[in-house]
Parts: C-alpha cells; sequence; structure tokens
C-alpha cells in the first residue's frame, strides 16, 4: 500500500499525511493521500511527535476541495510502538476526525485460506500494520476502531496516469 510505505519510508522518525476522500453519512471513502513533512520542533523528538506544516494542509484542502472532496483526518506512524492512539495524540488531535495509525512493530499473522474477502482486505491493511481509528470531538467519548476494506483500483495506475505531478499519492497498491 503507498500510504503504509510513504510512512514507513520516515523511519526512524514518524511520517505523517492526511487523509482525503469523501462522507456520506457514516461512511467514510478514503482516496487518496498527501505525504506531509513531519515539522515537529525540536527535531530531536520526531521519532515519538509529528506535526503537519499549516501550509500543506491548506495546499491539501485546496486541492481536494476542486476535485469534489474533503480532508477526512491524518495518518501518522509509530516506529516503535502499537498502532493505537496515544495519549499525545489524543490530547493534540482536534475532532471528530479520522487517524491511520502505522505501526512499525512486526504484524501479527491470520489464515488468509480461510479468511472472506472482507476479512483478507482488512488482513492487508493489518500486515501493512496499519489501523483506523474515529476520533469524536469533545465530550464524544473514547476513540472507537474502524475495520478497513483495502479497494483496488478499477484500473493499475488510472491515478497517475491523470494526475501526474499533480497532488498526493493513490492508495491503490
Amino acid at each position: 500500500m503507498v500510504l503504509a510505505r510513504t510512512l514507513q519510508s520516515a523511519e526512524p522518525e514518524e511520517g505523517c499525511a492526511l487523509l482525503l476522500g469523501r462522507r456520506d453519512g457514516t461512511e467514510l471513502a478514503l482516496l487518496e493521500s498527501w505525504p506531509c513533512l513531519n515539522r515537529w520542533q525540536p527535531a530531536g523528538e520526531r521519532r515519538r511527535r509529528f506535526s503537519l506544516d499549516p501550509r500543506e494542509q491548506l495546499q491539501a484542502q485546496r486541492w481536494a476541495r476542486a476535485r469534489g472532496l474533503q480532508v477526512l483526518g491524518a495518518a501518522h506512524s509509530h516506529p516503535g510502538s502499537a498502532a493505537e492512539p496515544s495519549a499525545t495524540d489524543l490530547a493534540l488531535c482536534w475532532g471528530p476526525t479520522l487517524m491511520l495509525i502505522r505501526s512499525g512493530l512486526e504484524p501479527g499473522d491470520g489464515d488468509p485460506a480461510t479468511a472472506t474477502a472482507r476479512e483478507q482486505a482488512t488482513a492487508a491493511a493489518a500486515a501493512a500494520g496499519l489501523r483506523a481509528w474515529w476520533i469524536p470531538g469533545e465530550d464524544g467519548g473514547a476513540p472507537r476502531e474502524l475495520p478497513i476494506a483495502v479497494a483496488k483500483p478499477e484500473r493499475p495506475g488510472a491515478w497517475a496516469s491523470r494526475h501526474a505531478g499533480d497532488g498526493p499519492s493513490d492508495l491503490g497498491e
């Protein structure tokens, strides 16, 4: 997955990206990722912290709006810990929002021979170390883990051929 590789490429520091897509009621369709530079200061703490540049956020938001998309949330990595929101993640997060976290720890094993298609899609995300969380707004309760279903694009490379050099990374394989 492009998003997982983007986050992994920042190691040993935390990687980060914005998540772009559509929201239809309670359904979220994550369609694009917008890789960002980790701007946390002091730079020596970037192995455990990340911060997005507000200028990158505005650029991504403008790009998304021009294409009928919106910023659904952010993704980041935990190179040395589980793919769960930390106390710092929750303290610095503005909900309601989607939070995707990639763990640098080894993923668990599953039995793909007996898994359903949805379980296989979820297993693909888990194998990449990714977990998704819904972070409610103020007084909205605890973070809630969301299932991840990975869909292949209709045509491999379709995004890249239409938008080469034009914006974020496509989420396909």
